[in-house]
Order: structure tokens, then C-alpha cells, then sequence
């Protein structure tokens, strides 16, 4: 099954490479998901569960597309909890509970640009070709302390014949919502389809759901890994008047 295609970002604000990807996803409640979400965004489902899902990555290259990449700066650990929600525009995206980043600065700028939750965590990435190990722990905001530790084994990648509607929903995503100065605004992100392979969870500590005001996920989690992909982000702009979508 082909994936949904990427918008087309023409004047981009930030260039990236997200690299040494992992998508472990839990399903939940719709309701339970439905209670931490602002006004405005409607869960998505899926067969009729909610998803949400812990991303740990590698953010290689961060800057913007008319300056070159910055030592230190433009490469660090990034993890994001998200869920996927309708927004008001019409569209489908994401809305992220909490993004950790090792580096403070980009942290700062995430947060005054957009107001995304961004916190400033310790951590680490290591990719060996075959198993890659992440580990954080937040600095600041609160609650100090949080984190995770994991390790996933990379398998065979996926044809595009393997994947399935499920697969797409929980990687093809293109869109980020959050609240700006009380309003929900939208945010494009072009990048190449996914180059997925299959993931094996070989280790997995974390208490970031709990962070988030979630309930423990209830069953085994559902994982994808992926080498990555390079990314343009757009400007952001007024998410739209509000409209009631079926889940």
C-alpha cells in the first residue's frame, strides 16, 4: 500500500535530517486521549482506538535552509510523545504531549516560536547498523527526572506491498497543531516517504505517558524503525475555523 504524499513546503523555516528513527506506538481509549487534548482537536482513530506514540530520534543538520549546519548545535537526541488528532482546518495531524531535546537553545526556540512543549533532557542515541540504544532523562521543565531507556533490534525493511493502512497512519504524517497565544495554528512538513523496517523491542523503561497525565499503556507496543528522512518545515498559520469529524 502507498503511502499519503507529503505537502510541499516551498519556503521552508527549518531544514532537518531525522535519523535512527523509532516509532513505538501503544494503543489507548479515545476518551483517555480525548481529556488532554485543547480545544479545537478531535482524536483520530484508528478501527476505533486512539494511538499514541513515543518517538525517539536523532536530529542531524537543524538549521535554517540559508545557513550551513552548526557544531554541537545542529545535532543532538530528540524524543516526542504524540497522539494524532482532526484539526479545525480539515485536516489530520499531530499533537504532540512532550518533545525532549539535548540541547537547551533549540529547546527555547521550540518553545517562544511555537509554543510546543519542548524540555530539556540528558540523552543519548547509539546505532550500530542492526540495534540502536536510547536513553534520556529531563532536566527542565518538570517533572525533573522523567525519561526512558529502550533498546530496539532493526529487522528486514518493508516493501511497500507490506505495509498497511495501520502503518501509514501511525508514520505518514505531514501536519504538527499546537496552541499559540490561545489560538491553534498548523504547521507543514515535507519529507520522502518513510523507509520502514520491521522492530523488535528489546528493552523499554519509561515514565513519560505517566508525564503526560496518561494512564499506562495497557497492552505490548507496536513498533517500526526507520534509517530516516530529510525534512523542510513550514511557516505556521491559523489552524481555521473548528469542524465536528467522525472518529
Amino acid at each position: 500500500m502507498r503511502a499519503p504524499e507529503s505537502p510541499k513546503v516551498r519556503t521552508a523555516v527549518m531544514v532537518q535530517h531525522w535519523r535512527s528513527m523509532s516509532f513505538i506506538h501503544w494503543r489507548y481509549p479515545p476518551e483517555a486521549v480525548q481529556a488532554l487534548l485543547p480545544q479545537g482537536l478531535q482524536v483520530q482513530t484508528f478501527d476505533g482506538d486512539a494511538w499514541v506514540g513515543m518517538l525517539p530520534f536523532l536530529m542531524d543538520g537543524v538549521r535554517p535552509p540559508w545557513l550551513p549546519p552548526m557544531p554541537w548545535l545542529s545535532r543532538f537526541p530528540e524524543t516526542n510523545l504524540r497522539t494524532y488528532v482532526h484539526g479545525p482546518d480539515g485536516g489530520t495531524g499531530i499533537f504532540f504531549f512532550s518533545l525532549d531535546a539535548a540541547r537547551l537553545p533549540a529547546v527555547l526556540a521550540a518553545r517562544a516560536s511555537l509554543n510546543l512543549p519542548y524540555c530539556w533532557s540528558d540523552m543519548m542515541v547509539q546505532d550500530d547498523g542492526s540495534r540502536i540504544g536510547y536513553r534520556g532523562r529531563r532536566r527542565l521543565p518538570g517533572p525533573v527526572g522523567a525519561g526512558y531507556q529502550t533498546r530496539v533490534r532493526v529487522g528486514a525493511p518493508y516493501s511497500e506491498q507490506d505495509l498497511g493502512a495501520l502503518d501509514h497512519f501511525l508514520t505518514a504524517r505531514y501536519r504538527l497543531y499546537s496552541r499559540v497565544v490561545g489560538r491553534l495554528v498548523a504547521v507543514d512538513v515535507q519529507h520522502p516517504p518513510w523507509p520502514l523496517h520491521r522492530a523488535e523491542l528489546q528493552e523499554l523503561r519509561q515514565d513519560l505517558t505517566d508525564a503526560a497525565g496518561l494512564p499506562p499503556p495497557a497492552s505490548a507496543p507496536l513498533l517500526h524503525a526507520s534509517p530516516g528522512v530529510r525534512v523542510r518545515i513550514g511557516h505556521s498559520r491559523p489552524a481555521g475555523p473548528h469542524r465536528r469529524w467522525r472518529t
